[in-house]
């Protein structure tokens, strides 16, 4: 199927006018989502914490942790993000495509809405 990518307006929660579109790849093995450092402080998005990540490799790394409203389309969810580094990966995580009802079409490889669940 090879990289899933799509273009996203990352938005600050508290003023969403402030926005910046980038072009992620979409992993559904990661549960959060990166987003370069600079371009979250750029839009105002401020960390809320550090916290501990571990690698698909097992090594243990450490980043600011905030949140920001993601954009694909016309969909739009709030959703926890990472502040990447320069050495980071520009990623679109599971818990931001549950926040915008989507999911990944195997077949086509483009996203796609999701059967939204209330269980």
């Amino acid at each position: 199927m090879g990289f899933v990518k799509v273009k996203v307006t990352i938005r600050n929660s508290e003023k969403p006018d402030r926005k910046e579109e980038l072009e992620m790849v979409v992993d559904t093995g990661a549960m959060y989502s990166l987003v370069p450092g600079h371009i979250l402080e750029k839009i105002g998005i401020r960390p809320l914490e550090r916290r501990v990540f571990t690698l698909a490799n097992g090594e243990r790394i450490e980043r600011e942790f905030g949140g920001a409203i993601f954009e694909v389309e016309e969909r739009r969810g709030h959703a926890p993000v990472i502040f990447g580094e320069k050495e980071d990966k520009c990623l679109l995580g599971v818990t931001a495509l549950e926040a915008l009802g989507l999911e990944v079409d195997v077949v086509t490889g483009k996203l796609k809405p999701m059967e939204l669940l209330l269980i």
